[in-house]
C-alpha cells in the first residue's frame, strides 16, 4: 500500500493511493462517514497499529469503491498540497552517516568505518515531494544533495534483536539528506550543516513493508537536472537494515512514526571534481524502485 500524507481545505490528512488514478482515498472522511469512530486520527497513529491499520484501510477503501458515489471520497493529487509521509516525526530524524563505501571514498575520508556512524536533523526540517526548497544562499555555498533510502518504524522497540528488526518496519520512504558541507566544516560536527529548514524532503509515499520483499536490493538513483548523479543500490550497504535497527536501539527506544535514514551511495556534489553544489533554480529527483520519485526545486 502507497499511503501519502496531504492538507485539503486547511486539514491534514492521510490516506492511500488510488489504484491506476493520479489522486488519494480520503480516509478519514470515509471512516467518518461509515461511522468508525476508533479509526486513527492521524497517520502515525495509524502506524502505531502496525498490519491491523493497514487491513483497516483496505476495508474502508473497499466500502467506498462499493458506494453509490465513490468518487466524494477521493482527492486529486492537483488539489491537495503534498506533505510529507511523516509530517512531523516523534523525535529528530535519525541519519546514518558513511554506509557505503563508495560515498567514503569519494569523500576521501578514511577506511569506511568499523563502527556505525549515527548523527540527526531536527523535525523542523522535514519538507515534501514537490515542495519548493530554499538554497540558504545567506549561509551556505556549499548545499549538497544524498538521496537515501528511509526506513519508517512501526512499533516501540528497545534493545531490538538483529533477527527480529524487520518486525519493527512499517515501511519505507525516499529521503534527501540534504547538507551544508561548510557548515558542517566548520562546526565539526553534523547537526547544524543537515538541520537547516527544508534540507530533510521525504516522500512521496510510504510504501508497507509487505509491499517491498527485499528492501536490501533496491536502486537508489539521483538525477540533478535530469543528469544522473547517483545510481547505487541498497545491497551496497556496510551496516544492513537489521544491524541498524538492532544497534540503534541498543542506545534509542524507537517508537512508531521515527524514521531512519539509511545512508546514501557515491556521486553527491562534494565529490566530483570540482565539485558541483546546488545552485537556485535545480531540480532534484531521486528515484527509488518499488517506491517511486522525490521531486524538489530549490529556490
Amino acid at each position: 500500500m502507497k499511503l501519502l500524507s496531504f492538507q485539503h481545505d486547511g486539514k491534514v490528512k492521510f490516506g492511500p493511493k488510488v489504484k491506476k488514478e493520479e489522486a488519494v482515498w480520503d480516509v478519514l472522511e470515509i471512516a467518518e462517514s461509515y461511522g468508525e469512530t476508533d479509526f486513527p486520527k492521524t497517520i502515525i497513529d495509524g502506524i502505531a497499529l502496525g498490519l491491523d491499520f493497514v487491513e483497516k484501510v483496505r476495508k474502508l477503501v473497499e466500502q467506498a469503491g462499493k458506494d453509490e458515489s465513490p468518487e466524494r471520497f477521493k482527492h486529486a493529487f492537483t488539489a491537495i498540497e503534498w506533505l510529507s509521509p511523516i509530517p512531523r516525526t516523534p523525535k529528530n530524524v535519525l541519519c546514518v552517516g558513511k554506509n557505503y563505501a563508495d560515498h567514503v571514498a569519494e569523500m576521501g575520508t578514511d577506511a569506511p568505518p568499523e563502527k556505525l556512524m549515527i548523527f540527526t536533523k531536527s523535525p523542523t526540517s522535514i519538507a515534501a515531494d514537490e515542495q519548493d526548497l530554499p538554497i540558504h544562499d545567506d549561509v551556505t555555498d556549499q548545499l549538497d544533495y544524498e538521496g537515501e533510502l528511509a526506513i519508517v518504524i512501526g512499533k516501540k522497540g528497545r534493545n531490538i534483536q538483529k533477527q527480529l528488526a524487520y518486525d519493527y518496519v512499517f515501511g519505507y520512504t525516499i529521503a534527501n539528506d540534504i547538507t551544508a558541507r561548510d557548515i558542517q566544516t566548520a562546526h565539526k560536527q553534523f547537526f547544524l550543516g543537515k538541520s537547516l529548514d527544508g534540507s530533510c524532503p521525504m516522500g512521496p509515499y510510504i510504501v508497507t513493508k509487505d509491499e517491498i520483499p527485499n528492501a536490501q536490493h533496491l536502486t537508489v538513483a539521483t538525477k540533478v537536472n535530469d543528469e544522473v548523479r547517483q545510481n547505487g543500490n541498497t545491497s551496497d550497504m556496510i551496516f544492513k537494515i537489521d544491524e541498524l535497527i538492532s544497534e540503534i536501539s541498543k542506545y534509542v527506544t524507537l517508537e512508531p512514526g521515527d524514521v531512519i535514514l539509511t545512508g546514501t551511495p557515491a556521486g553527491v556534489g562534494k565529490g566530483m571534481n570540482p565539485p558541483a553544489f546546488l545552485k537556485r533554480g535545480d531540480v532534484v529527483k531521486i528515484s527509488i524502485e518499488g517506491i517511486g520519485t522525490l521531486v524538489n526545486r530549490f529556490v
